[in-house]
């Protein structure tokens, strides 16, 4: 889909009488470590912003960029985050959902429609679409994704300053060749995920 066509997407259902459009997307499913990471954008119907696509397909350098561009534009913006202590307790999905929630409460508007990445909702009573490929197909949805990635990475960076053995700066806790590494060599630490293969057969030392 073209770069247009996301904005052209959220403008469909702005012509069939949504108002007010919260894009949800989410970052962090598939760490060893870290939280998972929620976030709701609403943006203003003559929103555009070019290159604007799901956030692991924009360099980190540009993607910075955009993030700012989405806060100076947008009509509101929440976030939600949920630690690994809660994700090992309810699963990774439940965690998300509740990422998700948390980020719709943040809002400070009631939106009309919730366009969301790949998921539903339960107990919610917005009208909502469940989206495949949501950050490729919805521009709200793209710029949740663009959030949501910035404020996670953000969040890792500052861990890598706690536990700057594990080199979270440079994986942000997904599962890489140097990850798994530092993992057999000093165990898991208080932010790892104790429930996700890889982390759970390791020694405890933190």
């Amino acid at each position: 889909m073209g770069k247009q066509d996301l904005f052209t997407y959220d403008r469909s259902f702005r012509e069939k009488g949504y108002a007010l459009i919260a894009g949800l997307d989410e970052v962090g499913r598939g760490p060893l470590a870290g939280p998972v990471v929620a976030a709701a954008v609403i943006l203003p119907g003559d929103f555009f912003l070019s290159g604007l696509r799901d956030s692991k397909k924009v360099p980190a350098g540009k993607r910075s960029k955009m993030f700012l561009d989405i806060l100076a534009g947008c009509l509101d913006l929440g976030v939600g985050i949920i630690e690994p202590d809660v994700i090992d307790k309810v699963n990774i999905l439940e965690g998300t959902k509740l990422a998700m929630q948390a980020a719709l409460m943040n809002l400070e508007q009631k939106p009309d429609l919730l366009l969301i990445d790949a998921l539903w909702l339960e107990g919610i009573d917005t009208d909502q679409r469940a989206i495949v490929k949501g950050d490729d197909t919805s521009a709200s949805i793209a710029a949740a994704s663009i959030v949501a990635k910035e404020v996670r990475d953000g969040i890792m960076l500052d861990y890598h300053k706690q536990y700057p053995h594990y080199h979270f700066n440079k994986h942000k806790g997904y599962p890489t060749k140097l990850h798994k590494d530092c993992l057999r060599k000093y165990g898991p630490c208080v932010i790892h995920r104790k429930t996700f293969s890889g982390v759970m057969q390791q020694p405890l030392p933190f």
